[in-house]
């Protein structure tokens, strides 16, 4: 792994709420672990503290709330392919490919992914009508990620 990789993994560790990240590649295995935030001094009287007074209580653990889960959608879900710059449009301020409510077919066109400088086009891969567009124009898409449904 070059030094520029590890560098962002580690900025990326230290600008996020992780303790702990770990990644295995051809080359390796990296293992960033946050510091804690205690001061060392802390951490070496914590043994002598504890002998002479009686123990705290321990502070009250903050509850675990989960994180509300996105609805899953109702239809079927074209997908993007690939990772690249999502446009609804073929060109800018042209009208949009496919918009909310159409009825669209098998091979039409949905939208265009920008990879490596190539404009890809993304083809409907069941006949329906659009009932949601889940990516918005000129933003990065992920592989797999969500881009349309289909009902």
């Amino acid at each position: 792994m070059d030094l520029r990789k590890l560098k962002t993994l580690i900025d990326l560790v230290s600008e996020s709420d992780i303790s702990e990240l770990e990644i295995t590649e051809n080359e390796g295995k990296v293992r960033i672990v946050k510091a804690s935030h205690q001061p060392a001094m802390a951490l070496a009287a914590a043994p002598l503290v504890q002998a002479l007074a009686a123990p705290a209580p321990m502070p009250a653990a903050a509850p675990v709330v989960a994180p509300a889960e996105p609805e899953e959608p109702t239809g079927q879900v074209v997908k993007s392919p690939m990772v690249g710059t999502f446009y609804a449009a073929s060109s800018p301020g042209a009208k949009a490919l496919v918009e909310v409510g159409q009825v669209v077919k098998v091979g039409q066109p949905l939208c265009i992914i920008e990879a490596m400088k190539i404009m890809n086009e993304i083809e409907c891969e069941f006949d329906g009508t659009v009932t949601q567009v889940l990516a918005t124009n000129g933003q990065p898409v992920e592989f797999g990620q969500p881009l349309f449904v289909i009902g």
